[in-house]
């Protein structure tokens, strides 16, 4: 619901890398409260995401 609030108030070329965001905040939620263990996939995949993301957000 927030997302289309977003998208509505502003502009989707900068909501949609911050939405994308949330799957790192994901990731690392789930190795600090869950205790999982980082697989080199996940690590390079989130790093992957976030630096995605920022790109698209300076851009």
């Amino acid at each position: 619901m927030f997302y289309f609030k977003a998208i509505q108030t502003g502009s989707v070329s900068r909501v949609a890398p911050i939405d994308k965001l949330s799957v790192v905040i994901t990731i690392l939620l789930a190795f600090i409260f869950l205790h999982e263990q980082p697989s080199f996939k996940v690590i390079v995949g989130a790093l992957l995401v976030a630096s995605g993301s920022i790109l698209m957000i300076l851009d």
